[in-house]
């Protein structure tokens, strides 16, 4: 029998789903769904990005927009911010944020929050007008298209950019194919880094090289020789993923394509998974099990029958070995993510902001555009670290931007926490989440950065916070990972983070290992502080936090992570009860806390 979700997205699903929220907008908004039929409208919603907010914010919505590889074109960063500014606005500030704000995601896009319904038209025909959209942002579809997001502008071994773009606008917005039974995520970077972190999506495609006969049709044979000619390409990965604490990096299909025909094998694992992908348990229906359940060679060979036109190639030499993003290696390796000032391949530069948590005000993002307007050919890129880059800024102009006064908020030489430092939405909007998130992560670094210190050869400590086990954060790929649980302390539910350590992605990716779990949100803080001034004192010279975690043994870090009340202040801990927003128990929240299942992965 087929899961609720694919009943309710039955009958209208896809592009048709926005003549009727434009409907429901201007015949008033939230109030004109009828009340016994708003689960099933606001799961046809997230198709066109629009996801209503958690319980106790009934009414207000956010809309998750989508640009593949993060690309914000001349105007399109700054029409954003103006939407957020007009629009973005709600009925309480946030305590650290204020109002009226944009929120960077991992899936290098922007979120907009407190939006009504009936101004969702307007919203649209702004965003719109300069070539931003909303479709197929959530739901059961093909997400944001992830990339390198300096493709064109840095070091590429392969051009990625011919195929992102193929996937953005001829695979995305195929309607036929907006109905998965899960979303579905696709990266594609031809750089050497790893910054797409292809180990984690549910295809990805990784510069390879492979001594091909040539002498055949344009697609190849699959019979190589040792007189061949090198092509350049791609290697292909599939099923990997982070939720449900069931994560899984992708395995390589043993499949090399050319760039000419990689369009070809992404679309046919997307059909292939459309057609044959489980619709019953949504809790094991996501492509990576999917892919454990077919296992590679019958992917493979269904792909090879069924779905792809030219005869495909065994996988080539991958460059997995210098992968350096978000991967746990000394800094003096290369670039573990795309913040400071470094050099583009026609001779200009890109300078990277921190933006610590991902959240800006519509103000400050107006304002990056204007300097990537007056410093830069006005494109700012997105990367998967909740992070900003403005391009193709010339060497005499560099002095000027970095001291723009804008620039000492954003900073592009951060702190190591600031620098490391990711969050997902939190209960602040989301039904899904157990703990606050942004704000207290914002908190949390200030007093790390007065009461942690550091040796200077630490350049890095990625600490990634998630506010439940669908980790939207990633923190199972962290240095230090939280996920947001519930505790008892002193007879009152409280909130708590588990604490995980040791993860990363590179060339062989690592999950963290949980050493502390349901620590009360007002210890946890001392219990990292902690963990750090272990790895301080008992680290080798050059050791990164990675590295000093995998050679220290279990008991030896849960010994170190002790839980400790501090002088850090923990508002809003008390089972939200105390926080600024609107906030009303969700079911699944309370089930979460209940049985200790794992939450829903971002439906």
């Amino acid at each position: 029998m087929a899961h609720k979700k694919e009943e309710l997205k039955e009958g209208c699903y896809g592009d048709e789903v926005r003549e009727h929220i434009l409907e429901f907008a201007e015949n008033g908004g939230y109030e004109a769904i009828p009340e016994d039929e708003r689960d099933k409208w606001f799961t046809r919603f997230k198709f066109w990005g629009l996801f209503h907010q958690r319980d106790g914010q009934e009414s207000y919505f956010m809309m998750r927009l989508t640009n593949a590889s993060g690309i914000l074109e001349p105007e399109q960063l700054r029409t954003i911010g103006e939407v957020a500014r007009e629009y973005a606005n709600g009925p309480v500030e946030n305590p650290e944020f204020g109002n009226g704000w944009i929120d960077l995601t991992t899936r290098q896009s922007v979120q907009l929050h407190w939006l009504k319904l009936e101004d969702v038209p307007e919203i649209w025909e702004k965003l719109e007008s300069v070539g931003v959209h909303s479709r197929s942002a959530g739901g059961d579809t093909m997400r944001n298209i992830s990339g390198c997001p300096l493709h064109g502008k840095a070091e590429e071994f392969v051009e990625a950019g011919p195929l992102l773009e193929r996937f953005e606008e001829d695979l995305r917005k195929d309607d036929d194919l907006a109905n998965m039974p899960r979303k579905f995520n696709i990266s594609a970077t031809g750089c050497k880094i790893g910054c797409a972190q292809d180990s984690i999506n549910d295809i990805g495609f990784e510069p390879a090289k492979k001594e091909i006969d040539v002498s055949g049709e344009a697609g190849g044979s699959s019979d190589e020789s040792d007189g061949g000619e090198e092509v350049r390409g791609f290697n292909v990965r599939i099923g990997g993923g982070l939720g449900g604490r069931q994560p899984r990096a992708a395995t390589p299909l043993d499949v090399f394509v050319r760039p000419e025909n990689a369009y070809e094998v992404g679309r046919g694992f997307v059909e292939l998974y459309h057609d044959h992908g489980g619709r019953t348990n949504r809790s094991k229906n996501r492509a990576r099990f999917f892919a454990d359940d077919w296992g590679m060679e019958k992917i493979r060979e269904t792909l090879q029958a069924e779905y792809v036109d030219f005869e495909m190639h065994t996988a080539g030499e991958d460059f997995r070995e210098e992968y350096t993003y978000n991967a746990g290696r000394p800094t003096e390796d290369g670039p573990h993510d795309h913040v400071g000032v470094h050099d583009q391949q026609d001779g200009r530069n890109y300078v990277g902001l921190s933006v610590p948590v991902g959240r800006m005000p519509a103000e400050d993002a107006v304002e990056l555009a204007d300097l990537a307007d007056e410093y830069g050919s006005g494109e700012v890129r997105l990367t998967r670290r909740q992070n900003p880059v403005i391009v193709d800024v010339a060497d005499d102009d560099l002095e000027a931007l970095l001291a723009e006064p804008l620039l000492e908020t954003y900073r592009p030489e951060p702190s190591t926490f600031e620098r490391g430092a990711m969050a997902c939405t939190g209960t602040e909007f989301c039904s899904i989440a157990l703990t606050e998130t942004k704000t207290r992560m914002a908190r949390m670094l200030r007093w790390f950065e007065s009461n942690v210190d550091l040796p200077d050869d630490v350049g890095k400590i990625k600490m990634h916070y998630s506010g439940c086990t669908a980790d939207c954060g990633q923190a199972m790929t962290a240095d230090i990972g939280l996920q947001g649980m519930r505790a008892r302390k002193n007879g009152e539910m409280v909130e708590a983070f588990d604490i995980g350590v040791g993860g990363g992605i590179g060339e062989e990716p690592s999950f963290v290992e949980w050493i502390q779990q349901r620590v009360p949100a007002d210890e946890a803080p001392g219990a990292i502080r902690n963990l750090l001034e272990a790895f301080a004192a008992h680290r080798s010279e050059g050791q990164t936090f990675r590295q000093w975690v995998e050679a220290t043994g279990t008991e030896q870090l849960v010994e170190f992570c002790e839980p400790e009340e501090t002088d850090f202040e923990a508002p809003y801990m008390d089972d939200a009860k105390q926080s600024w927003y609107p906030f009303a128990e969700s079911e699944s929240a309370a089930a979460a806390v209940a049985d200790e299942t794992a939450a829903p992965s971002d439906d």
